[in-house]
């Protein structure tokens, strides 16, 4: 299926497919559609993270040249990262060269203003660092010195804000939480006229490409989230008045699920980390359908769909969606899986 290259100017007029797992069907629709395949009462969840700029091009203390892409923050000024050696992201991830040979107490410059110090390294790419900056002086800097994680698939460099949703919040994204991408205001508030509600949590939605096929076999990995008071309650009273829970994307899916997995199916409010992988064999508790992009199914996110619709549904639907002409990727279609 051929990839979105750049963001659409008319979110509304992309294209959707409802599949439905219960009927076996499924029916070609636009975002605009959006409104009238859900009812009143259905309780619609966003990712409001905002995306960092979270590829930072830099230097070692030997003068090499090393790209570090932040995956998730650890704890204040430490984040779990990529290394990938010289080059950008024209070229595909997987043919970048290997970075530097770097370890504990070795040194990373972007900048006068920026610099980070490898705490950890866990394997040939994946590090965990430590910028010498905090505070405003660490944030204005990330963004000074930092881009968007992109691919070679796209038509050219990104701005920070090519890679928000509408409501994004806090900057705890790796990559852009995409499902959300086409959810433009005006169509958020046909929803609510229409009765359908809108809750909101934080997932620090994490990186979908390592480079590495071993790695790419862990993703997603552990990742950060946030649940609010009135999410949680929002939730209880559409599973309480039997309406349906829709998450926009698998990272709401996955902050969701695994909150609830970790209290005995019980949704608390709070901030969490989840582990949930999601596939073939999950029972999901909480929620009952799926707005999220199109996706190759060679890819890990094609595979977490099956907690949803069995697998020969979602391949028809590929089939489909790649005859029809959808796009995929971050920048791609949608599905709305929903019963």
């Amino acid at each position: 299926m051929s990839p979105a290259t750049w963001p659409r100017e008319s979110p509304l007029e992309e294209r959707l497919l409802h599949v439905d797992p219960r009927e076996g069907r499924l029916r070609d629709a636009r975002i605009a559609d959006l409104p009238a395949l859900l009812e009143p009462g259905d309780l619609l969840v966003v990712n409001d993270g905002a995306t960092l700029p979270a590829s930072l091009h830099g230097a070692t203390e030997r003068g090499e040249e090393v790209e570090v892409r932040l995956i998730g923050e650890l704890s204040e000024g430490r984040y779990s990262a990529l290394l990938f050696g010289a080059g950008d992201w024209h070229t595909r991830t997987e043919e970048r060269p290997a970075p530097p040979a770097l370890g504990p107490g070795d040194a990373v410059t972007f900048g006068d203003d920026l610099s980070a110090v490898i705490e950890r390294r866990t394997a040939a790419r994946l590090v965990e660092i430590a910028f010498r900056e905090r505070g405003a002086a660490l944030w204005s800097a990330l963004y000074r010195r930092g881009r968007p994680i992109q691919y070679a698939y796209v038509a050219g460099p990104l701005e920070i804000w090519h890679a928000q949703t509408r409501y994004a919040s806090r900057p705890l994204c790796a990559e852009l939480p995409s499902a959300g991408r086409p959810l433009v205001w005006g169509l958020l508030l046909e929803l609510i006229r229409r009765g359908v509600r809108i809750a909101s949590l934080t997932h620090a939605a994490g990186i979908s490409s390592t480079g590495d096929p071993a790695l790419d076999a862990l993703l997603p990995l552990p990742e950060r989230f946030d649940i609010p008071e009135e999410t949680v309650a929002a939730v209880r009273e559409a599973k309480a008045s039997g309406r349906r829970v829709i998450a926009v994307g698998t990272t709401v899916t996955r902050a969701l699920e695994g909150c609830a997995a970790q209290h005995g199916g019980e949704l608390r409010a709070g901030p969490g980390i989840t582990d949930l992988i999601l596939h073939h064999g999950f029972r999901p508790r909480v929620v009952d359908g799926l707005l999220t992009g199109v996706h190759d199914p060679t890819e890990s996110h094609f595979r977490l769909l099956e907690a949803f619709a069995p697998a020969s549904l979602l391949h028809r639907a590929n089939a489909h969606a790649e005859q029809a002409g959808y796009l995929c990727h971050e920048f791609g279609d949608s599905y709305l899986v929903l019963s």
